[in-house]
């Protein structure tokens, strides 16, 4: 099944079975489960007030090929802001819980230009993580990245940034913020390369904020990605990331924390 499958089939009926195609270790894929609760969610607010943030705790490992049911509550419907619960169940218990503020514009004097996107490499010119059955994840066959920053996952090379351009391999109908959702966290936590052997790593809680008036972005336009390190040891990882469209404009920011066993 492709996103925008999975996306129509949890938008009828509040419930989705993941194909395995989707999986992410032993799990599904961190930033499609967190893409189809935020997407629910947002059914539930009104219209012209987009996402501004979006924090994710990821409790339990979501199974492919078991239902998973998606709920959503909205907490408060203030003036501008919308406040909004999810939640993931599987065989009744939770696996992933995300609260999103939903806000529409206001007048404002503050006015401060985005951070500007980094200088990288051509995508033409950037290696590309392949996917290879049983090597790499297994949703690498839904979502093309081409490493532009830092080193390769357990090539040892260390360093804080690590990032690059990304895309869906089939391109969406739209792209949509729950599209952007499951882009960003599609990149492994940026302290892998300070690895030499393969280890597994996750990521523990996410915050994700999307800027407004968002670029305009076509479905198969290739976004930049670029996260660094801002400390990481006794077995965690904190890092923030920056994304961009082609022409350098900021689309969103992100903060993970991670856990690596190695």
């Amino acid at each position: 099944m492709t996103f925008d499958e999975l996306l129509g089939a949890v938008r009828q009926n509040g419930e989705v079975t993941i194909p395995p195609s989707w999986g992410q270790g032993r799990a599904s894929f961190g930033g499609l489960v967190a893409a189809l609760a935020f997407d629910v969610m947002a059914s539930r607010v009104a219209d012209g007030r987009p996402m501004r943030a979006l924090q994710v705790s990821f409790v339990g490992p979501v199974e492919a090929d078991v239902p998973a049911v998606f709920e959503a509550d909205v907490l408060r419907e203030g003036k501008a802001v919308s406040q909004v619960q999810g939640r993931i169940l599987q065989n009744g218990e939770p696996r992933l819980v995300c609260m999103a503020s939903f806000g529409g514009d206001r007048e404002s004097a503050v006015q401060v230009a985005p951070t500007p996107a980094p200088e990288a490499l051509p995508v033409d010119r950037c290696q590309e993580l392949q996917y290879i059955p049983r090597v790499t994840p297994e949703f690498t066959q839904h979502i093309e990245m081409r490493w532009a920053f830092g080193g390769m996952p357990f090539s040892g090379k260390g360093g804080r940034e690590m990032g690059g351009w990304m895309q869906f391999r089939q391109a969406p109908v739209a792209l949509t913020d729950a599209h952007i959702v499951a882009l960003v966290d599609a990149w492994p936590p940026a302290v892998l390369p300070h690895l030499k052997a393969p280890a597994p790593a996750s990521s523990l809680s996410w915050a994700l904020e999307v800027v407004h008036p968002r670029p305009a972005m076509a479905p198969g336009e290739w976004l930049l990605y670029r996260a660094t390190i801002d400390q990481a040891g006794a077995g965690y990882g904190h890092t923030h990331a920056g994304i961009w469209t082609q022409r350098g404009e900021l689309v969103a920011l992100s903060r993970q924390t991670v856990t690596v066993f190695g």
